[in-house]
């Protein structure tokens, strides 16, 4: 699963651009979901697709603000691979809790080489990485690797499977690319440069035509391996593009990128937002052809679906959104098994709209596209969605309301808190991050560009005392490899109805605090004031057992 890549950035969907010889070729071979969906950007997407639930019931539905981390009772696919004896790997970008109990390897993976955060150089992730021999972590420990993130990756992930061919496998390999930081070697970014004008756009194209070549490289090694007949390989993307919103097509010299057609891209509720590629592979069991699929699918229904294929056993009484489309991929008649989906980008547009019913929903039936509960689309003959025909068709509005008002009843009560562990046994120290401070609105600091700011803002860390005892509490702005001293004279901690201040000693690079906490689900709230009494958060906040 790539990160941002939308419907149009691919040769094989008609973009006159880019280039992306490999993934043409499994289009050609493969079976493909033409009217599949996700979620508009990137956690959401990967909650649904790791647990076939709606977003909203798993907990992670944001990107971050304390939104980003799955409920602790969600069992996921890699757990349920794991259960019938399968190897269980993730590469790459995980997104769903980068703290116990929520990081991959507190959820059904085995092998775990991972960044953290939503992408590369974010606040999480190991200080300083910026895509080229870079530090991740692998199996709970960091190690320094050689080369540009996506071949990495790649070269890992090859190494996986050639460990594993004599057992069953499940890989998850999630790039980051082409997420930004938008950076490639520049022979992969320069074939773009005449073509692609619009700012940052050569390297984006570049990270997918690098991303092709490697998927060109990790089919060869399987077929090198005799592992290629009996392998399901899926290509699929997160959310709609994130460069380049393009019209029904380009025009020559003046080229403003490609989306099939669509409307909008990654964060918007348009078509173009969350209709992303989806394309199966499977020779032993009859997917190949290059063959069509047009009925409604999505992410919720790939869990469900790899169950009925791999013959795995779910939790009968783990309620799925999701339902399998296994028999749609055998048989192009065979009825369809989705009639509705609901699309909401939970937070409103950057975030500053209050989390609540219709803001930035999308419900989808055949053609129709209801938008917010009111403006209504009929893609089968206004695929950029020009034309508001919610007048014309009030009963259509009206069933479609319907059932989103059935969707948010049942999702709404799961939109809580998700607590991070203090004192647990498989992380301790733990180190958390600004990004997970939940807000009421706006975002919190989540990358350096806006901790380099220095904002004066700070909010509460949810977080779960495993065991009672003495914890020690160490305060910073930076992480420690950044060795950059406080911009602050004292400072205050508060958890478990504790508060305890003091002063910062001049040029001190961090401050630390030690409580007796009793067992239990708190809050904890950092506070670094200035020499004018201004006040922040910590925005890394070390917390040990003692």
């Amino acid at each position: 699963m790539t990160d941002d890549q939308g419907y149009g950035d691919l040769a094989c969907h008609g973009n006159p651009v880019i280039q992306t010889p490999n993934l043409d070729k499994l289009h050609a071979e493969s079976i493909r979901l033409t009217d599949y969906h996700v979620s508009p950007f990137c956690t959401p997407t990967r909650a649904a697709l790791m647990t076939g639930r709606y977003p909203a019931r798993t907990g992670a539905y944001r990107t971050s603000s304390g939104r980003s981390n799955l409920h602790h009772d969600e069992v996921t696919m890699a757990s349920y691979f794991a259960d019938a004896g399968y190897r269980t790997g993730l590469i790459a970008k995980w997104h769903l809790g980068d703290n116990a109990p929520c990081r991959p390897q507190d959820r059904g993976f085995q092998e775990v080489l991972w960044h953290k955060g939503g992408g590369i150089g974010q606040a999480p992730d190991f200080w300083m990485n910026d895509q080229f021999d870079d530090v991740y972590e692998r199996n709970g420990k960091y190690e320094k690797f050689e080369g540009y993130a996506t071949d990495v990756w790649f070269r890992e992930s090859m190494a996986f499977v050639e460990r594993n061919q004599k057992n069953p496998f499940f890989l998850y390999l999630a790039t980051n690319a082409p997420h930004s930081p938008y950076k490639v070697p520049e022979k992969w970014a320069a074939p773009y440069r005449d073509k692609v004008k619009w700012k940052s756009g050569a390297e984006f194209y570049g990270m997918i035509t690098n991303l092709d070549h490697n998927v060109g490289l990790l089919r060869k090694k399987l077929d090198q391996l005799g592992l290629a007949e009996n392998t399901i390989f899926i290509f699929t993307t997160d959310n709609g593009t994130a460069k380049g919103r393009g019209g029904p097509g380009a025009e020559e010299g003046n080229f403003r990128g490609f989306n099939a057609g669509m409307f909008g891209q990654k964060s918007t509720i348009w078509e173009g937002g969350h209709r992303v590629p989806f394309f199966i592979h499977w020779p032993k069991g009859g997917l190949v052809g290059g063959e069509d699929r047009g009925n409604l699918s999505a992410h919720l229904d790939v869990l469900p679906t790899l169950a009925e294929l791999c013959r795995l056993k779910l939790d009968p009484n783990r309620y799925l959104d999701g339902t399998s489309f296994a028999g749609h991929l055998k048989n192009a008649k065979a009825k369809p098994h989705r009639d509705y989906l609901v699309v909401q980008l939970h937070g409103g547009t950057r975030f500053s709209q209050k989390e609540g019913p219709w803001v930035m929903s999308c419900v989808i039936e055949g053609q129709w596209r209801l938008l917010e509960g009111k403006a209504l689309y009929d893609v089968s003959k206004d695929l950029m969605q020009r034309h508001d025909i919610s007048s014309k068709h009030p009963e259509v509005v009206a069933r479609l309301r319907k059932l989103y008002e059935a969707f948010w009843e049942s999702v709404s009560p799961r939109m809580t808190p998700v607590c991070l562990d203090l004192g647990n046994p498989a992380e301790n120290p733990t180190l958390l991050c600004s990004q997970d401070w939940r807000l009421k609105t706006g975002n919190p600091p989540w990358n350096f560009a806006e901790i380099n700011q220095y904002k004066k803002i700070t909010g509460p860390w949810h977080v779960s005392v495993t065991q009672p005892g003495r914890y020690r509490f160490t305060l910073l702005q930076f992480p420690k490899e950044a060795g950059k001293p406080l911009r602050a004279v004292r400072a205050k901690v508060k958890i478990a109805g504790k508060e305890a201040a003091r002063k910062i000693a001049k040029g001190a690079h961090s401050v630390d605090f030690e409580l007796e906490l009793p067992k239990g689900e708190t809050t904890l709230e950092t506070f670094l004031y200035t020499e004018k009494n201004e006040v922040g958060g910590a925005y890394f906040t070390e917390v040990e057992r003692l």
